[in-house]
């Protein structure tokens, strides 16, 4: 099963895409989706107080320790 081993962040700091074990590039949605479907490992999707479902790493309380890869 794929990890995330890096991410995209946009000059913002957001999140845009994130990088796989498996090579792949994929965007936050489809990251999302692939969360909720048990696809990816190492990543839950959750919702957040708006009722907005949002990705955080199962063992780590932010995104932070992943490297940004271009």
């Amino acid at each position: 099963m794929e990890t995330v081993v890096g991410l995209h962040r946009n000059h913002f700091g957001n999140i845009i895409s994130f990088v796989t074990s498996g090579g792949r590039v994929i965007s936050y949605q489809k990251a999302l989706m692939e969360a909720a479907n048990g696809v990816i490992q190492g990543i839950q999707a959750t919702e957040d107080h708006d009722g907005k479902l949002v990705l955080n790493p199962e063992q780590e309380q932010s995104f932070d320790h992943y490297p940004n890869l271009f």
